[in-house]
């Protein structure tokens, strides 16, 4: 296998072309994006649909904190069809890479549709002040309408379909109706997402009687991907499950993560009985020890709350506990048993011994929140064959 390196937060988007870029490896603090795992998870996703049934991928938030032109790019020549966004920078940032690929804009702003149709962007119209602001902007750019069925976020309600049509009309500009199941990882809750699902197949069947023709529609997300097989419709979403994670562990089995998170020791000290450790005295020695210092920090990713021992890295094979506050670009491990060098390799977040969603539990979180908090300012290494 061979790395590669990119530094997106130092990189002139306009000017990025991963294909040609000379990328070194690089041994400090990096997330290493493995491409390979990428590709497996995205052929594993597919392998649960229909051969007709187009797959839109999510790279949001950083794509999950792997970084979105590395990911967005990759997908593109993985000959998936469409990208996904929550926010309209986001979209412009992957069309300024060069990316073509239909991009969704999951939650655009009242003032964002300048932007939108510049950049043959396609946003998600949810309410009737958006949609006025959108056609006084444009009545043929192709637009997602999008229903609550129960989530209760954002959305159209089965009633508002009579004025929907009355401001529409023919309908010629809506591309895809849409919905988002709230619970399709929850097996407890199966009722409740067969509600939603029931909901949005009578939503799409009135507007198809009202406006006398037959939408394009996607639903699922990656648990209703693996879940709910039979209400596919026309397109399918996922998130998570391109990182590697499939809200089951079942699932985990058969997917893999896609980004580690590595460090290093940058420098070891003897800490003396009864010396102190970290910001407000967080940790007082009551013995000798040796401690390493390991340059990442909160302003990172890693939550204040994993100091004082709530959680261990893995140096050389052992664990090394946390000791003293998380600060904002720096924290400290107890290495007193641990034979190790400044220098030397530290595992934070691996695919196999601590996974995010092994670091989501010991924070009392989800691994969403763990994978998309890291700080784009850290290197990526790309990782494939």
């Amino acid at each position: 296998m061979k790395k590669k390196s990119i530094n997106l937060f130092q990189e002139k988007l306009s000017s990025l072309n991963l294909k040609n870029h000379n990328l070194l490896s690089y041994q400090g603090t990096h997330v290493a994006i493995n491409l390979n795992n990428l590709k497996s998870n995205l052929n594993y996703l597919k392998k649960n649909l229909e051969p007709s049934t187009k797959i839109m991928c999510i790279v949001k938030a950083f794509a999950y904190g792997s970084g979105p032109l590395i990911i967005g790019n990759f997908l593109e020549k993985n000959n998936v069809d469409y990208l996904a966004v929550a926010y309209t920078n986001e979209g412009v940032k992957l069309r300024l890479s060069g990316i073509k690929l239909p991009i969704l804009i999951l939650h655009p702003q009242i003032d964002d549709f300048d932007e939108i149709l510049k950049y043959h962007l396609e946003p998600n119209i949810y309410s009737f002040r958006i949609l006025d602001k959108f056609l006084s902007k444009s009545k043929k750019h192709p637009f997602h309408l999008k229903f609550n069925t129960g989530l209760n976020r954002l959305g159209f309600k089965i009633d508002d379909v009579d004025l929907l049509y009355d401001i529409l009309g023919h309908g010629k500009n809506i591309k895809y109706l849409f919905s988002h199941l709230g619970a399709s990882d929850d097996v407890k809750e199966k009722s409740f997402t067969m509600s939603q699902i029931e909901l949005f197949d009578t939503i799409s069947k009135k507007m198809s009687n009202k406006f006398n023709k037959v939408f394009n529609k996607h639903l699922l997300n990656t648990s209703g991907i693996l879940n709910y097989h039979d209400y596919q419709y026309d397109m399918v979403r996922t998130g998570i499950g391109l990182y590697g994670y499939g809200n089951d562990d079942e699932y985990n089995k058969k997917l893999k993560p896609v980004l580690t998170l590595n460090s290093v020791i940058s420098q070891i000290h003897n800490v003396q009985k009864n010396e102190s450790v970290g910001y407000n005295r967080g940790f007082i020695a009551e013995k000798d020890y040796k401690i390493g210092i390991i340059p990442i920090g909160h302003a990172d990713g890693i939550s204040r709350a994993l100091g004082n021992g709530k959680i261990g890295f893995r140096i050389n094979n052992q664990i090394a506990h946390t000791i003293g506050n998380i600060c904002m670009d720096m924290l400290m491990v107890d290495i007193t048993n641990i034979e190790c060098k400044e220098g030397d390799m530290v595992s934070i977040i691996d695919d196999k011994n601590q996974t995010a969603e092994e670091i989501g539990n010991i924070s009392d979180t989800i691994s969403y929140e763990i994978l998309t908090a890291l700080s784009s300012r850290m290197k990526r290494i790309i990782i494939e064959n």
